[in-house]
């Protein structure tokens, strides 16, 4: 195996050279716990530290790496040594693609999941899971990122043949258009699918919430029982299995990260991915009569038109509006967070300054009267 093998390309080379020193080496982060990282150097998983940098200097949580970063490390034990091989990291190489949401609760952070993704398999159950404003959802933070998306619609085997027709039918409806796969883990339909998908060389991810079969799919692409998964409830529902986002490297070539389920999701700043996945409601608001139309009264409105004759569905635009409500809202309080804490800071500095020059004269009166 190389690096190439794990998704090292051209485009990495030329920023390993202009970013890592001499002396360091280039690897691929699979795993992070803490501040202790799993990465792969194109021979082997070794573990890794972050240097004092990373927590003393990084004003965003984006300048972390996480699953799937290039970085550049310094090994500290023999290279030969390979049951006590360690390094620490010094960069982070730029990013091609990065999936990334709001964090959870009330933190204005983001919370990065993974980097350098070239498909994201949104995966959900059809039976109790799916909800089209909720793919909506994944799909903004996925075209935000820059990456391919394909639905993989699981438990098909729980639903009735009809029932899934009209499952696709609103996903039409709502002007969405991507590859979708139907899967069953009972009966084994879509998993060749899904397999003959993953390309060697290129990265993957599974996103969805809890208990939606991404561990079983996981398992299939394995061919080995490496996570465990939980029974079924009564109402189709799984539980949640996965604790971590992890790199797994497949036999057949490619990677997967598995990670866990997502139980919110919280939009960041994503006006990028609002653009494309709401595409055509951007393009009717070109035909309003008015270039700044509100869309709520104004005369020649094709939006509303469009609402009015069932061109367009009204619970897809009000989804629309909430996102970008959202969006927009937390950029703002991004954005205020971080002048408070810089002007903190240069606050700060002077106080510390003058209490140090304060100390410094009590000692040398002090000196003074000794003499």
């Amino acid at each position: 195996m190389s690096l190439s093998d794990i998704g090292f390309d051209n485009w990495f080379e030329e920023h390993a050279k202009a970013f890592c020193s001499e002396g360091q080496s280039v690897a691929r982060v699979v795993a992070v716990d803490r501040d202790r990282l799993v990465v792969h150097d194109g021979t082997q998983e070794l573990s890794a530290e972050l240097l004092g940098k990373f927590f003393y200097g990084a004003e965003r949580a984006t300048a972390f790496p996480c699953v799937g970063d290039w970085v550049c490390l310094k090994y500290h034990d023999a290279k030969t040594a390979a049951s006590h091989q360690f390094a620490s990291i010094h960069t982070v190489l730029p990013r091609k693609t990065l999936l990334k949401r709001k964090a959870p609760g009330y933190d204005d952070e983001f919370q990065l999941l993974a980097a350098n993704i070239d498909t994201a398999l949104i995966v959900m159950a059809c039976d109790y899971d799916f909800h089209v404003r909720k793919l909506e959802r994944f799909l903004v933070l996925v075209n935000e990122g820059k990456i391919e998306p394909v639905l993989i619609l699981t438990k098909t085997d729980l639903m009735h043949p009809e029932d899934i027709e009209d499952l696709l039918l609103d996903i039409e409806d709502a002007g969405i258009s991507l590859k979708i796969i139907q899967l069953s883990n009972k009966t084994g339909e879509g998993i060749e699918e899904v397999r003959a998908l993953i390309q060697a060389k290129k990265t993957y991810c599974m996103v969805g919430s809890s208990g939606v079969g991404k561990s079983s799919l996981m398992n299939q692409l394995l061919g080995v029982d490496k996570f465990e998964t939980q029974e079924v409830s009564a109402n189709g529902e799984g539980r949640h299995t996965t604790v971590r986002r992890h790199l797994m490297l497949l036999d057949q070539g490619g990677m997967v990260v598995d990670m866990p389920g997502m139980r919110e999701l919280a939009i960041a700043e994503v006006s990028e991915g609002i653009e494309e996945s709401f595409e055509d409601i951007l393009e009717l608001a070109l035909s309003c009569r008015f270039s700044n139309c509100g869309h709520s009264n104004e005369p020649g409105c094709a939006i509303i038109a469009a609402i009015e004759n069932d061109e367009l569905d009204i619970d897809h635009y009000d989804n629309y509006l909430k996102i970008q409500k959202e969006s927009a809202h937390n950029k703002t309080t991004y954005a205020k967070e971080r002048r408070k804490g810089k002007n903190a800071s240069r606050l700060a500095e002077p106080k510390t300054r003058h209490k140090k020059q304060r100390l410094t004269e009590a000692q040398l009166k002090e000196a003074k009267l000794k003499n």
